[in-house]
């Protein structure tokens, strides 16, 4: 699981993945919005990459064929 932060470093801030700086900014409310950004993309991948997640369909009947 991917872990994100920020810490302050003089005036800007320093967004933080998994203890590796990543990217610095000039304000706390963009770090935090950028930290919610890339989560949210996060779990939309998973869940496209999870097919296992969603619901199977139920497969057809198959009919025993007919012998002359």
């Amino acid at each position: 699981m991917t872990s994100y932060s920020m810490i302050k470093v003089g005036n800007d801030y320093v967004v933080q993945v998994n203890n590796k700086c990543i990217l610095k900014v000039g304000s706390r409310r963009k770090a935090a919005q950028l930290i919610s950004e890339a989560t949210d993309l996060l779990n939309a991948l998973a869940a496209v990459e999870s097919p296992g997640i969603a619901p199977e369909a139920p497969s057809l009947p198959r009919e025993t064929p007919e012998l002359p």
